[in-house]
């Protein structure tokens, strides 16, 4: 089976209606890191719920329909995917409980050719259940490693966000714990991929790898902390393209310039010398 360009556009992903409460904002946090030190009062105020607060990058877990591109008919090799970039934005800041809606559809595939793959985009609106009241718009692109040369129409990829060519205005080292993987999975995103070796091995990898959400999480936490100063009601928007796997236990590098209200970032793995984000692209409030 293949992707037929036509089909997967017009694919209906039923909306998701998700009730999360304080204990899954809180699981979330503990799954991207927060809580490493349990003296940091601010990294606190994420994963006890006397103040709690939500991650900007927790919106894009809300109104999540499930593992759409396995379980429904895409024609995608679901085993042979990997995150190819996310972005957040924030409408209003997010509550530590509620019920939201979800709404998801797929915006565009390009087909890169045989053996060089394929991009799914997809959008997803998050709207609050009970005003109707719009909280966050998120977008992914899904990179179907095995997918190309399907016969989709010529189609140009969009432009990236540049990295400004001095030196980063704030560097922010975060370690990521070996177990990481198997916290952040329980938020929502089951794929194999990250907790069974031999599934791991048949996607061409030497072990299990973080979730690309989870990189962004930690990433996100980066931004919050070094930028925002724990204050999560400053981030109106962010996201990145996902340029390598982290693998749990490694250390998580992020550079970011700042021009106004607009932070660029790059993150790597300085122990493999390998950029795992990069084109990042944040807005913030003061």
């Amino acid at each position: 089976m293949a992707i037929n360009y036509d089909k997967l556009l017009a694919l209906k992903i039923p909306d998701a209606e998700h009730t999360y409460t304080d204990k899954d904002t809180i699981l979330y946090a503990l799954g991207v890191g927060l809580g490493h030190d349990p003296l940091d009062l601010k990294q606190l105020d994420f994963v006890y719920e006397r103040s709690l607060k939500a991650l900007p990058t927790f919106a894009a877990m809300l109104g999540y329909p499930g593992f759409w591109v396995r379980d429904l008919d895409t024609g995608i090799d679901w085993v042979r995917i990997v995150n190819g970039e996310q972005a957040v934005f924030l409408h209003q800041p997010l509550k530590p409980a509620g019920t939201v809606v979800g709404k998801t559809r797929v915006l565009e595939v390009i087909d890169k050719g045989p053996g060089k793959g394929a991009l799914v985009y997809a959008e997803r609106k998050v709207f609050d259940k009970a005003s109707g009241a719009l909280i966050a718009t998120t977008t992914q692109t899904t990179f179907c490693r095995a997918d190309g040369g399907f016969g989709g129409p010529p189609r140009e990829s969009p432009p990236v966000h540049p990295i400004p060519g001095r030196a980063p205005d704030l560097v922010c080292d975060l370690a990521t714990r070996p177990e990481q993987a198997t916290i952040y999975r329980l938020s929502g995103d089951r794929n194999p991929l990250h907790i069974d070796p031999e599934m791991a091995t048949t996607a061409g990898f030497p072990k299990p790898i973080l979730h690309g959400l989870g990189t962004f999480g930690v990433v996100g936490h980066a931004l919050l902390k070094s930028v925002c100063d724990y204050d999560p009601a400053r981030v109106a928007a962010f996201g990145g393209r996902f340029s390598a796997p982290v693998f749990p236990g490694e250390t998580i590098r992020t550079e970011m310039w700042r021009d106004g209200n607009v932070v660029s970032f790059r993150a790597s793995v300085p122990a493999r010398n390998v950029v795992v984000m990069n084109n990042g692209r944040a807005e913030v409030k003061g």
